[in-house]
């Protein structure tokens, strides 16, 4: 099973936003991290499933991150 980077962002306004570099097309909102997670968690799940039943290629993870001391 693979492992996808999600990247999540605070807006100015305090909800967040959560995507997938790797997975086009695949984004989440939510009021809190905890309720974009889960968000971004089910969409990627059912995007993937998609994927496989239409026959398309699974995109494969090519991302990292880290953090640097600033």
């Amino acid at each position: 099973m693979s492992s996808y980077l999600v990247i999540y962002e605070q807006a100015e306004g305090g909800g967040w936003g959560a995507y997938s570099p790797d997975v086009e097309g695949v984004v989440a909102v939510g009021q809190t991290r905890e309720e974009v997670e889960a968000r971004i968690s089910e969409a990627l799940s059912a995007h993937l499933v998609c994927l496989r039943e239409s026959g398309r290629p699974i995109p494969e993870p090519r991302t990292d991150a880290g953090r640097v001391p600033g």
